[in-house]
């Protein structure tokens, strides 16, 4: 892997808000066997419960504990800030449900090396394949502008790195020279749709993201739910608040010119499916129509 000095030029950036403490601490573990990491905390009300673990951690750089709630993309940002400013070229993004094998650094960053030989435009980020950690499923590589053959189609001269449009944050390796030349996250999208946003914004400005095989991660998407379709990994369930961010944010990413058609066109069926879904059968249906409806109002406002 990439260095500068006498250490690794990679640094995660892990980033909590009320996580369960033994699967956060145990993620914290794996990273630390691996690679330099800094903790961005986002006011959790448990951070006593983990914190010394977390400082004690080997590898840990810091650990960063805001005075508020400023969000996924707001706290990354704060972590982009620091890696760059400590020297880093590269940055691992994570949130607080995932899970890392070993090897797991070292093969991102030469899939981004093969991927950065084989593709002719610039490489933006690489992401591992995001594994369902129930149902042992990994979630495909998707392009939004294809019809047919559009997920898992992989690089010219590759059979382990796939063509995509779109990556989850938690696992992604980006060159910092990426960020200053696309820019940060999105601070007004707080959570939802944030790595979407950025990978459109990434594309429109002549780059590409990649995803291999060559790297997984564990992953879950959404919150822990009794109901099978959620346990299998076949839908992702949020709580109404967070349905209220992930509504405004898709209402307002649809009025950005570099959002593809392709992905407009597949996803607002989608919502009307899950918003039915939610509104039919959820015994919360009032506060997730509530929020729903609150999320295309305030669509407008996000810039």
């Amino acid at each position: 892997m990439p260095r500068h000095g006498n250490k690794l030029s990679i640094c995660a950036i892990v980033v909590s808000f009320n996580p369960d403490t033994a699967v956060f601490t145990s993620l914290l573990q794996q990273i630390g066997t691996q690679c330099e990491f800094l903790l961005i905390d986002n006011a959790s009300a448990n951070i006593d419960n983990f914190r010394e673990v977390a400082e004690a951690t080997p590898r840990c750089l810091g650990v960063r504990v805001l005075e508020r709630n400023i969000g996924l993309a707001g706290a990354l940002n704060l972590g982009l800030e620091e890696a760059a400013q400590r020297g880093y070229g590269f940055v691992v993004l994570f949130d607080q449900d995932s899970q890392v094998p070993v090897s797991f650094f070292a093969n991102l960053y030469a899939s981004y090396v093969e991927a950065s030989r084989l593709s002719p435009l610039p490489v933006a980020a690489v992401g591992p394949r995001i594994t369902h950690p129930g149902s042992g499923a990994g979630m495909p590589f998707k392009l939004f502008t294809r019809w047919i053959g559009r997920t898992d189609r992989p690089l010219p001269g590759s059979n382990r790195l796939y063509q995509a449009e779109f990556l989850i944050s938690s696992g992604c390796l980006i060159p910092l020279a990426a960020i200053k030349a696309i820019g940060p996250m999105r601070d007004a999208y707080f959570i939802d749709n944030v790595d979407l946003e950025w990978c459109f914004r990434a594309r429109a400005r002549g780059y590409v993201v990649v995803g291999t095989d060559n790297a997984i991660l564990f992953h879950r998407i959404g919150e822990v739910s009794d109901e099978p379709l959620v346990r299998a990994g076949l839908m992702v369930q949020h709580s109404p608040l967070r349905s209220y961010y992930s509504t405004r944010n898709r209402f307002a990413l649809y009025r950005e010119p570099y959002a593809p058609w392709g992905w407009r066109l597949r996803d607002f069926p989608r919502f009307l499916l899950k918003a039915s879904w939610l509104l039919l059968f959820s015994p919360q249906r009032g506060e997730y129509w509530a929020n729903i409806r609150k999320g295309i109002a305030d669509a407008g406002s996000v810039r």
